[in-house]
């Protein structure tokens, strides 16, 4: 068991390949930040009532002290970064960023010299420049407002289970003993979001998850529900500029 707490050096890092480890990480908190990198697969976090998707070559900034869980893909290896308190200019809140090959480098050198290198070494220095790095990268939308009402979790719980699930909102709203009316106003009070836009982003978010495992583009469109292969990927390309095909390939190869 590794403690990132039990040391105060400004940045610890570590890797894990979910080969070796549990894929399921329970809900939990920490003083230290965590930056939590998909090295390949991906991986889910719940954090702040959002749902958080981290693709290959993304990462997820956890503040210190919120509670979060993670659910990875059984071919996921993952790169952790404990960041002290106060130290690096990162963001309040959790957010998805870009990460570059030069942060993911740093951050494998970082894994090698542990916990407990000097203040004035070289793992020092390059903590400091990996964390300098790391404040400049820019923010990805890669998360889905869930909200901690009952009902739009009870929805979301169980769009995530059955994503194929085609109910109308209509529907929905008698399933959770609303009317369609309160429905609608509840999701885009509690998640800025219509249904449709909302559970598009859900599908996209599933997508992203399946892909990154080694899921086919066939495979995730019939477990979405879509009537087409080009269905899905007209969707998803409207989503993010590119086909599937192409999101992953520039990820595997770091171009935006």
């Amino acid at each position: 068991m590794f403690d990132p707490d039990a040391t105060d050096r400004p940045a610890v890092a570590r890797n894990l390949d979910f080969a070796d480890y549990a894929a399921e990480v329970p809900a939990h908190a920490h003083r230290k930040g965590q930056m939590i990198l998909a090295l390949h697969g991906a991986v889910t976090c719940v954090a702040n009532n959002q749902l958080w998707i981290v693709p290959p070559n993304c990462g997820i900034w956890i503040p210190g002290g919120t509670s979060h869980s993670a659910r990875a893909t059984p071919n996921a290896r993952l790169s952790y970064l404990f960041v002290e308190p106060g130290a690096a200019h990162l963001p309040d809140h959790c957010c998805a960023l870009s990460v570059t090959p030069v942060i993911r480098a740093m951050m494998d050198r970082l894994a090698v010299d542990g916990d407990s290198y000097p203040p004035d070494s070289h793992a020092a220095r390059l903590a400091r420049v990996l964390l300098d790095e790391l404040a400049e990268m820019p923010h990805e939308r890669f998360n889905l407002p869930v909200s901690s009402n009952p009902k739009i979790r009870t929805i979301a719980d169980a769009l995530t289970t059955n994503p194929s699930d085609r109910a109308t909102q209509a529907e929905w709203a008698k399933r959770v003993a609303m009317s369609e009316r309160s429905l609608s106003r509840l999701l885009i009070r509690e998640t800025g979001l219509t249904f449709g836009r909302w559970r598009q982003q859900l599908h996209l978010l599933t997508a992203l998850r399946e892909l990154a495992g080694g899921a086919t583009v066939q495979g995730v469109a019939a477990e979405l529900g879509y009537e087409s292969v080009n269905a899905f990927i007209t969707m998803f390309q409207k989503a993010l500029g590119t086909t599937p095909a192409r999101f992953f390939t520039a990820r595997r190869e770091n171009r935006p």
